[in-house]
């Protein structure tokens, strides 16, 4: 038996980063070297490097390194003017950071209903959730599909709102041929390891258009620094750093994340062409300039709860992203949110499943997955 159909007879994990590191090894090793060599930890040679490199890749002007994916949210809406007492739109159905940032700079989340077939905002339930008080919006391009960006930037230029994009699954994503990150006015990133381009701990980034807006995530991250001063203190920031070692380990990655993504398009595109004419709903395809890179491959049923159990009993691992949507959980429970308040959103938790999707998949254990899905509908 060959290496590749060993392989598709193994158990299938959700994620598996063992093979993506052995691959990288030496080159992950001598970047940690060359950190060590150089005696410099924080905000050294290797985090300019990567600020310019991932701008430069996701065609955006300027870059700030930061600390993680929930740190540029916050850095990011507080460089955007957001404060105390103003309210900021976020979908109901994405990760808790999203809103967990927006109650760190001391505003308020409101939840906005979700598209059925997409997952984006939706646009006109972000028109129906604005009030005098609204100060931003945060579109996450959830899964790794972008957000349905034109209305959504259209109900928010009239209404006066910053937009500050959540692309923590989304690195290379495009709309409409242009990368997300750069339609609103400060796009975020998640180098958290299960990213498409993940850390070896945890990291994140901003990008903008904006040089003003720029320079103050780069005080906000540093202790409010003023430019080029180590004991004054422009305004009252925090330590929210990259790592000069977790910036060097992005390096070598960055120059893999297409070639990564293009790898998981053809482990999505299994999926979709074996699982066409089954009843459950697929994720979006690339198409007209929008480009999915497949994050997670989540598809609906409304028979999710036993299809996961049957994929488990033939050594295939799923997982449900996300089972409570955000006006429903605990941690938001004195905002008034109640069932019935984002009705998709909710019926989204009940019906999604993803499957397993990372670059190093390969198609043969994509259609092993597909067949046993096909086997539970044939049962």
């Amino acid at each position: 038996m060959t290496k590749t159909a060993a392989d598709a007879q193994a158990d299938i994990p959700l994620l598996d980063l063992k093979e993506q590191y052995a691959q990288l090894r030496d080159e992950l090793m001598a970047a940690a070297a060359r950190v060590m060599d150089s005696g410099i930890s924080i905000c050294g040679p290797e985090v300019k490097a990567f600020e310019s490199e991932f701008a430069s890749a996701m065609g955006a002007p300027y870059c700030a390194g930061v600390s993680n994916g929930t740190d540029a949210i916050e850095l990011a809406l507080k460089a955007c003017g957001v404060e105390p007492g103003d309210e900021v739109a976020v979908p109901a159905f994405t990760f808790i950071a999203t809103a967990s940032a927006v109650c760190s700079v001391g505003a308020r989340p409101v939840f906005v209903d979700i598209e059925e077939k997409t997952f984006s905002m939706d646009a006109e339930s972000l028109k129906r959730a604005l009030t005098p008080k609204t100060k931003a919006v945060i579109p996450v391009h959830l899964f790794g599909w972008p957000a349905n960006m034109e209305p959504l930037m259209e109900v928010s230029q009239k209404a006066g709102l910053k937009v500050v994009e959540d692309c923590a699954q989304a690195h290379g994503a495009m709309y409409n041929g242009k990368p997300v990150g750069g339609f609103g006015h400060a796009g975020t990133f998640s180098f958290y390891p299960s990213k498409n381009m993940g850390a070896l701990g945890d990291a994140g980034a901003v990008i903008t258009r904006e040089a003003k807006l720029h320079e103050a995530v780069l005080s906000l991250r540093d202790a409010g620094r003023a430019r080029g001063e180590r004991y004054l203190h422009a305004v009252p920031g925090r330590n929210a750093r990259l790592d000069e070692l977790q910036a060097a380990f992005l390096r070598v990655k960055l120059k893999r994340l297409s070639a990564w993504n293009e790898a998981r398009g053809r482990a999505a595109s299994v999926y979709q062409e074996e699982l066409k004419g089954l009843p459950l709903s697929l994720p979006p395809q690339s198409r007209d300039g929008h480009r999915h890179v497949y994050h997670l491959f989540v598809l609906r049923t409304p028979r999710r709860d036993e299809l996961a159990a049957h994929l488990l009993k033939a050594g295939i691992r799923t997982a449900v992203y996300y089972p409570v949507p955000l006006h429903l959980q605990p941690a938001f429970s004195g905002l008034g949110g109640a069932e019935g308040g984002c009705p998709a959103s909710e019926a989204a938790c009940r019906e999604v499943l993803a499957l397993p999707m990372y670059p190093e998949l390969g198609e043969a254990r994509a259609r092993r997955v597909a067949l046993e899905i096909r086997r539970f509908y044939a049962s």
